[in-house]
C-alpha cells in the first residue's frame, strides 16, 4: 500500500502550496502540514523553506520529490499488476490531453472506460501540447494525448487518430470580407485571422503548412491568439474573421449552418493525434487505456 505522506508531499512540492495540495487531495490544510512535518521528522531534514509568503523546495526536498515520484509510479504499477491476478483493473490513471483532444475526442472514451473499469480512478489535465509534454516529464501525469508535429526524444509517441484543420467563417455576418469558397495561400495573408496560441499543436501544423508556400506566420494578419478552440469559435460567432481549427471541433456548427468552411487551395493541414509517454515506461494502466481507445476507435 502506498505511503500517503509521499503523495501529500508530492502535491505540495508540485504546486508549492499547502492550500492547493489540500484541495487536490480533499484533506484539511493542517493534515497536509502534519504529513509533511512527519516526513521531515523521519528524515531529519527540512523539505521546504519559506520565501516571504511563498515556499520553495530545499535540496533535500528536491531529492525526495524525484525519488517519491518514481516510488508512487511503482506503487501504481504494482496495484495494477496485483489486480490482474484477481481479474480486476484497479489503480489511478492520470491523463493529460491537449485542448482539442480533451474537449472533442476523449469525453465519450472516458465515459466508456470508467464504465468498463469502475475501480480505476481517472483524472484529466488539460493544456496545450507543450504543457502536456512538460507535465509528463515532471511526472504529473502517466499518459498524454497530444496533437501537432514536434517530437521530444525522451518521449514515446504512439499513433491514435488522424485530424484535419480547416479555415472557417461565420455565415450570419455581413461578410464584408467577400471571401469565396476557395482562396489561395497568398490570399490568406490579407485576411483577418484568429489562431491558437504559441505552444499549441494546432499552430505548429498551420506554421508548417504555410512554410510549404514560403509564407511566414508573422506575415499573416493575426487579429488575436486565443488559448482554446472554444474561445476561437465563440469569437468567430461575433466577428468577421477567419479561424483555423480542427474539423472535429466544429462538426455540429457546420451542420447547423453557423459556420462555413473556406478551402485553402493546395494547402492541406493534416496531423496525427498521438498518445505520448516516457520512453521505457510502457505497460500498466496507461497501456490498458491505449489498447481500449484503439479498440473503441475501430468499432
Amino acid at each position: 500500500m502506498s505511503d500517503f505522506r509521499l503523495k501529500v508531499f508530492c502535491c505540495v512540492a508540485r504546486s508549492l502550496s499547502y492550500t492547493k495540495a489540500a484541495q487536490e487531495l480533499f484533506i484539511s490544510q493542517p493534515a497536509t502540514t502534519k504529513h509533511v512535518q512527519e516526513l521531515e521528522s523521519q528524515y531529519k531534514v527540512r523539505l521546504f523553506e519559506r520565501l516571504g509568503n511563498k515556499i520553495a523546495l530545499t535540496e533535500a526536498g528536491k531529492l525526495l520529490l524525484e525519488r517519491s515520484e518514481h516510488i508512487l509510479e511503482e506503487y501504481n504499477r504494482l496495484a495494477y499488476e496485483m489486480s490482474l491476478l484477481q481479474g480486476e483493473y484497479t489503480g489511478e490513471l492520470r491523463l493529460g490531453a491537449s485542448t482539442t483532444i480533451a474537449q472533442y475526442v476523449l469525453p465519450p472514451l472516458l465515459a466508456q472506460f470508467t464504465s468498463k473499469f469502475p475501480k480505476v480512478k481517472v483524472s484529466l489535465l488539460n493544456g496545450n501540447t507543450r504543457e502536456i509534454e512538460q507535465a509528463l516529464q515532471e511526472h504529473q501525469i502517466d499518459l498524454g494525448l497530444v496533437e501537432g508535429i514536434s517530437r521530444l526524444p525522451n518521449l514515446k509517441y504512439t499513433y491514435f487518430l488522424d485530424d484535419e484543420l480547416v479555415a472557417i467563417l461565420r455565415t450570419g455576418g455581413k461578410d464584408g470580407l467577400n471571401i469565396p469558397e476557395e482562396i489561395s495561400p497568398e490570399e490568406l495573408e490579407r485576411l483577418p485571422l484568429v489562431l491558437r496560441e504559441r505552444g499549441s499543436g494546432t499552430l505548429d501544423v498551420i506554421e508548417q503548412a504555410l512554410m510549404q508556400h514560403h509564407i511566414k506566420l508573422s506575415s499573416l494578419n493575426i487579429v488575436m491568439h486565443l488559448g482554446s478552440t472554444e474561445s476561437i469559435k465563440r469569437f468567430l460567432e461575433c466577428a468577421d474573421c477567419l479561424g483555423i481549427i480542427s474539423i472535429r471541433s466544429v462538426t455540429r456548427e457546420l451542420q447547423a449552418g453557423k459556420f462555413r468552411v473556406v478551402e485553402i487551395k493546395d494547402m492541406p493541414m493534416y496531423r496525427e493525434l498521438n498518445f505520448v509517454q516516457p520512453q521505457g515506461q510502457e505497460g500498466g494502466l496507461p497501456q490498458t487505456f491505449i489498447d481500449f481507445c484503439k479498440i473503441c476507435n475501430t468499432d
